[in-house]
């Protein structure tokens, strides 16, 4: 997604984003392909029930806390 918004919307890449829900492939493409307007996407997602936060750790080792 990144490659892609550095090139057709370049402030959007680095910040704070939701993601509402999911589409179709068919419907995708279509939007990718400037076929649906902004307000026909929207009313073609699959929104998600739930909202999950998640935190990004780096790879590597760590001390195993708690255990002798």
């Amino acid at each position: 997604m990144a490659a892609t918004f550095v090139q057709t919307n370049p402030q959007l890449v680095g910040n704070n984003y939701v993601v509402m829900g999911t589409v179709d492939k068919k419907d995708w493409k279509e939007g990718d392909k400037n076929l649906l307007s902004p307000s026909e996407m929207i009313g073609r997602i699959y929104v998600f029930k739930d909202v999950w936060n998640f935190e990004v750790i780096p790879a590597g080792w760590y001390p195993n806390e708690g255990k002798q």
